[in-house]
């Protein structure tokens, strides 16, 4: 069931600036009135074929930071303006059913007394961070606002990312001993979910980092040293995808190598059998076929003696192979 209005209002919150906050509803927000020394704080849900009037009609921002609110497929991405600064993050989402690729966009727009944040999908990020502000753990300006949810972010890209490194692990020890179809499988989803998580993760650091020097009075030290915490987490978390895909690679190679290794001693193999039995075929065809003067036709242990012969010259061929190294 949808947890949002016609507006596609999901909550609304007003915050005093001292650590304290309460829900509000559409006659505060429309009212355009934040607490004296705090901010209000809109959160919105991207829904489709319905205009977002307040947002783009009614809200007082510029129609380009609206549009960009509401735009289909966005990067991360930061632009400072001169009334605010649009933000737009990427989050991997750990609710239920939900893939490890599968990173969700939330965008902001941060002024110096309103946060009006827009999503498409849900975040468990910003679920915990509405739940720390019930119990009254609350930020006092935008830019711990900003901070808070960016760190929050991080702690989930932590999570995936050391998963995808203890599976990189895993795979590197099974690769010499389990099945290589087994294998085959779970190396290509590695290496595609690292590819793409490394595509969003990347850009998203930029847009930290560019957040983080805007020239405001909301933006205190404290927060810019928090935003540049979390880019420093990005930046580690995109090295530590480049070496879960260079490893995924590795692998692989290992895998074609193996397989490669196990068709040459197969054909070595049949090389060896084709070499010991066709002496031995040649000498059978020989002695078998229906014409005169053929050797010991007429001797009772003809018979025997082939066969011993035959076994003779098989059994040197093989012990020849083996000196060789063959077999």
């Amino acid at each position: 069931m949808a947890d949002y209005d016609a507006e596609g209002l999901i909550t609304a919150w007003a915050f005093d600036g001292e650590g304290g906050a309460r829900r509000i509803g559409w006659p505060e927000i429309l009212a355009r009135q934040a607490p004296p020394g705090g901010f209000v704080w809109v959160h919105l849900q991207l829904t489709e074929n319905r205009p977002q009037r307040w947002l783009m009609e009614e809200s007082g921002i510029d129609i380009s930071v609206a549009e960009s609110l509401v735009a289909e497929e966005t990067r991360p991405r930061c632009a400072l303006l001169e009334h605010g600064a649009f933000l737009n993050l990427r989050g991997i989402n750990l609710m239920p059913y939900s893939l490890p690729d599968e990173m969700h966009s939330i965008r902001f727009w941060v002024e110096p007394r309103r946060i009006i944040s827009v999503r498409k999908r849900q975040l468990s990020a910003v679920m915990d961070f509405e739940e720390a502000i019930g119990r009254g753990r609350a930020p006092r300006t935008p830019g711990e606002f900003i901070a808070d949810i960016s760190m929050r972010l991080v702690d989930r890209m932590d999570i995936v990312i050391h998963a995808l490194a203890e599976q990189a692990d895993e795979l590197e020890e099974q690769v010499l001993s389990a099945s290589l179809s087994n294998l085959s499988g779970k190396v290509s989803e590695l290496r595609r979910v690292a590819i793409i998580l490394r595509r969003y993760i990347a850009p998203q650091r930029e847009a930290l980092n560019h957040f983080s020097i805007e020239d405001a009075d909301w933006l205190v030290a404290r927060d810019r040293n928090r935003l540049r915490e979390a880019a420093d987490r990005v930046t580690r978390f995109a090295e530590e995808l480049d070496s879960v895909r260079d490893r995924a690679a590795v692998i692989y190679d290992q895998m074609v190598e193996r397989r490669a290794e196990q068709m040459n001693r197969s054909m070595l193999i049949l090389a060896v059998v084709t070499v010991v039995f066709a002496p031995l075929t040649l000498i059978s065809g020989l002695l078998g076929m229906n014409v005169g003067g053929i050797p010991g036709a007429d001797d009772q242990s003809g018979f025997w003696a082939v066969t011993i012969v035959l076994l003779a010259i098989g059994g040197g061929l093989a012990s020849l192979f083996r000196w060789m190294r063959w077999i």
